[in-house]
């Protein structure tokens, strides 16, 4: 009897699973009210979190989307504010409007580029400074790092710190700065990438939010960070969304895990990573491209250069596994027919241009060699069938 498949999920690092250091923490860990402000764990992942980003205060919540949420509420605290964002941002695009849905926050989008910056002369353009009675005010720009939707890209901290300037040094509205805001969901990797503290990353902002759930292996929660009254303020808001939780200790301890044990081996999800983009490269396929000088983090962006291949189909047949393949040995590489396990690899594509693939903690070098192998054979399979191979 043939065994099962072997599956590779690389859909997303939010399928990551808790370590088992970590259950063992969540069945250990010392519980309170948190909403009494009483969990002893809560308070020292907090507490951890604000040494390491040289904060003043911290809020544990349920979820990335609600912290980016609690971040526009506290920022934009006037109904008909502006928050400016990304076209191509999380905030924007996948959080279900809640700024405007719940907030009462309209957000402005500039194009992203394809690095995850965007234009900051386009930026001090849409810029409403409240000088006019027919526009909104603007009170917030969301910056997203690392950068999901344009393949894990670090924002370089020069374009940083001249967004910096202009929020902070150029621009007053009813002489208040506009407020920068980070959706750092990745900001580890970002850390890692560039070899700085998610403190320096992240010195100029007001607020910035980092997700436990993704790479980092817990199985919930975000930490959102501020100063004091704007942590008082989103904790009072937190309520209001239903984030409050009560003996949630036993969630913060995997966060604590993650943070002292999961953060220094994000650079083995970059360096495999790498190694994927490279073997895609060096099929010199006219059908498939990666930008290998660009792949920073743990996601990488397999575009479809050919507008007849989809990238929902190249997705649905990664995760098929043929009579073919078995053939040409296009398995686990066991010698018995029998025993050899057909390879299937999950990845994301929606409506895209391209396929995305995204690493994490439990992804091995074992796991990367059999994806490596996978996708050679159907990406050459793609390029003879439309006699574009030029692979000799």
């Amino acid at each position: 009897m043939s065994l099962p498949n072997y599956i590779i999920d690389m859909r997303s690092d939010t399928v990551s699973l808790p370590t088992i250091e970590m259950r063992e923490a969540m069945f250990t860990a010392a519980v309170g009210d948190d909403v009494y402000g009483e969990d002893p764990t809560v308070l020292q992942l907090e507490q951890k979190s604000i040494d390491l980003f040289k904060k003043e205060a911290a809020l544990f919540v349920p979820s990335g989307t609600m912290a980016n949420l609690l971040a526009i509420m506290v920022h934009c605290h006037r109904r008909g504010s502006e928050a400016i964002a990304g076209d191509l941002s999380h905030t924007f695009l996948y959080e279900q409007a809640g700024a405007a849905q719940i907030a009462g926050v309209q957000l402005t989008t500039i194009q992203n580029r394809t690095d995850g910056t965007f234009c900051l002369e386009e930026l001090q353009r849409k810029m409403h400074l409240y000088k006019d009675c027919h526009e909104p005010l603007t009170s917030l720009v969301i910056v997203e790092n690392t950068h999901n939707m344009c393949g894990g890209k670090v924002l370089p901290l020069q374009w940083l710190d001249e967004l910096t300037a202009i929020c902070k040094n150029k621009v007053k509205t009813n002489d208040k700065d506009i407020a920068l805001h980070m959706d750092g969901a990745r900001i580890f990797n970002a850390s890692q990438y560039l070899n700085e503290s998610v403190a320096r990353i992240t010195r100029d902002f007001d607020s910035v939010c980092f997700c436990l759930s993704k790479g980092l292996s817990a199985p919930v929660g975000s930490v959102l960070l501020g100063s004091k009254a704007f942590i008082a303020e989103a904790r009072h808001l937190r309520k209001v969304l239903g984030g409050s939780m009560r003996q949630c200790g036993v969630l913060a301890a995997a966060g604590l895990v993650a943070l002292e044990k999961i953060v220094p081996l994000l650079r083995e999800d970059h360096r495999r990573t790498k190694l994927i983009a490279e073997a895609i490269n060096n099929l010199h396929s006219d059908n498939f491209h990666v930008d290998l000088d660009n792949v920073h983090t743990n996601i990488l962006l397999i575009h479809m250069v050919n507008p007849k291949v989809r990238a929902s189909t190249f997705a649905k047949r990664l995760f098929e596994f043929t009579e073919n393949e078995l053939n040409e040995n296009i398995t686990t590489g066991k010698t018995d027919r029998e025993d050899k396990k057909g390879i299937q690899l999950k990845v994301s594509s929606r409506d895209w241009t391209y396929a995305r693939l995204v690493l994490y903690n439990q992804i091995t070098d074992k796991d990367v060699e059999y994806a490596i192998k996978k996708i050679e054979y159907v990406i050459q399979e793609y390029d003879n069938v439309l006699g574009l191979n030029k692979i000799s």
